[in-house]
């Protein structure tokens, strides 16, 4: 191992070091931040941002990058030199006040965001959205792009994603969606959503939430759980300190059991992170559609299949006798899978989930081209949302105003959701596969083994494999819909009788 990757090495942690300084702030203002304090931590961000920027792409930096090299036969080095050398052609195309101002804008846009939702005032955050779009544009400039300015922001997410790709990707995945909504439009049975509605005390969703994090192998001594406007989860120490939030609400009872798995998915996959390699690119997550595929894994194909709640339905009546201790498990199993059109994208049923992606991809990709201005959002939205769900958002908190990822400058962010759902499934096809008896194991609340082949397979790479050669490495096979829409049109034959 050559002299000048040990030292780049060096350089490069210090760097994710500087990151997760970051994160740490960030997380504070998200969880127990006063709200006046926001123009300060803008600038503590800032200042942090800055100080991980010049870390990364000065001059000793580079001098190290062209002077390392590594043994083709070891593959940590590998990676890492060839992760660290992606990383540093991407930064070192913007300036250090660019990365600075963006950094201080999206602070000060965050807590904007979170006020204008509670309030539904769009106007009183469409200036720093314009901001923070104007920004984003600035580097699609610097980045540069082939065909499409959109591959700029979404290959920082989902590296050698390609718009036009996930658009055909996109276009299957409709159609194939329409299709089943048609057949579920005529079926014989109809599951009662409204099970899930009621009153849910939040002391006690929020020790149901605990257990069922516990449950699926969720670390304690190496996390914590808090309450924030936007559930998120964040990296603070390496896999050794991972922070998950959700929000709770009395009426429903969805949003904080099942936005707690999703977190916890998320969560399980940085602690799965090989902690030897904390800091560097082996020690990080391939990719966000990766660690999507992760969290949907989770909360959907784990979390509500009935496999789970056949374990755990009796338990979950204990928390609330009133509400639920007449429903069956066939009836609750049912209101869990209900295909109904939904205002929110985080309460979506798996169904109709990914068209909100597709809305939020289509919007995004017209707000960097600059055939979208900012302030037109609220009416393209509510034009698109109602051709595609035939319901129109009643406020923009509904509408808009409903995610946190524009306010924070994650554009290019939302295809790796929907991407995150196809690698979900396909890899819990090849689970079921590869681990004998899985769902009577998820039936005896026994989810190591899923979790032992999650890690043997995914989580133990790092950044060694890129998000399409991991999944054909996983399963044998390119990404396809195949599996995703099996997986649902089979959960609509239990619960609609298709």
């Amino acid at each position: 191992m050559s002299n000048a990757y040990e030292k780049l090495m060096v350089r490069v942690k210090d760097a994710a070091r500087l990151e997760s300084v970051g994160a740490l702030l960030d997380w504070d203002q998200e969880t127990y931040m006063p709200t006046a304090g926001v123009t300060a931590r803008a600038d503590q961000i800032a200042l942090i941002s800055g100080l991980q920027h010049d870390t990364l792409v000065c001059d000793e930096t580079r001098a190290l990058i062209e002077r390392a090299d590594a043994p083709s036969d070891d593959h940590v080095a590998v990676t890492n030199l060839r992760e660290v050398r992606r990383a540093f052609d991407r930064a070192s195309k913007l300036p250090t006040e660019l990365v600075k101002e963006i950094a201080h804008t999206t602070t000060l846009a965050k807590q904007a965001w979170a006020k204008a939702r509670e309030q539904d005032d769009f106007g009183a955050f469409e200036p720093l959205l314009t901001k923070v779009v104007t920004l984003k544009r600035r580097v699609v400039d610097l980045i540069g792009y082939e065909t499409d300015p959109y591959d700029a922001l979404m290959d920082e997410f989902e590296p050698g994603a390609k718009a036009a790709e996930v658009e055909a990707v996109f276009k299957d995945l409709v159609a194939a969606t329409v299709r089943l909504l048609d057949r579920i439009h005529d079926a014989p049975h109809r599951p009662d959503p409204g099970i899930l509605r009621g009153h849910f005390p939040r002391d006690k969703q929020e020790t149901l939430s605990r257990k069922m994090a516990e449950c699926i192998g969720f670390d304690s001594n190496r996390g914590r759980a808090d309450v924030t406007v936007h559930p998120f989860c964040t990296t603070i120490g390496g896999s050794d300190d991972v922070r998950i939030t959700t929000r709770y609400d009395e009426g429903f009872l969805s949003p904080a059991l099942f936005g707690t798995m999703h977190e916890v998915g998320h969560a399980l996959y940085e602690q799965g992170l090989d902690a030897a390699h904390r800091f560097t690119p082996m020690g990080e997550a391939t990719s966000l559609g990766i660690h999507e595929s992760q969290s949907r894994l989770w909360e959907n194909l784990v979390g509500r299949s009935l496999p789970f709640w056949e374990c755990h339905y009796e338990t979950l009546q204990g928390f609330f006798p009133e509400e639920l201790g007449d429903v069956t498990l066939e009836a609750f199993h049912g209101a869990l899978n209900a295909v109904t059109p939904s205002l929110i994208r985080v309460e979506a049923d798996e169904v109709t989930y990914n068209l909100h992606i597709v809305l939020r991809f289509e919007i995004e990709r017209a707000l960097i081209d600059g055939s979208l201005a900012a302030s037109d959002i609220p009416r393209v939205w509510n034009e698109k949302f109602t051709e595609c769900f035939s319901i129109t958002p009643p406020t923009d908190r509904e509408g808009c105003l409903q995610d946190i990822h524009w306010s924070i400058g994650a554009l290019g962010y939302f295809p790796t959701y929907a991407l995150g759902n196809l690698y979900a499934a396909q890899f819990f096809e090849q689970a079921r596969r590869d681990v004998p008896d899985l769902d009577a194991k998820i039936r005896a609340n026994d989810h190591a083994p899923l979790l032992a082949w999650l890690r043997k397979h995914i989580h133990c790479h790092g950044r060694r494999f890129r998000a399409s050669d991991l999944v054909q490495r996983v399963t044998g096979k390119p990404l396809s819909i195949e599996p995703y829409m099996s997986h649902v049109e089979g959960r609509c034959a239990d619960v609609y009788g298709i």
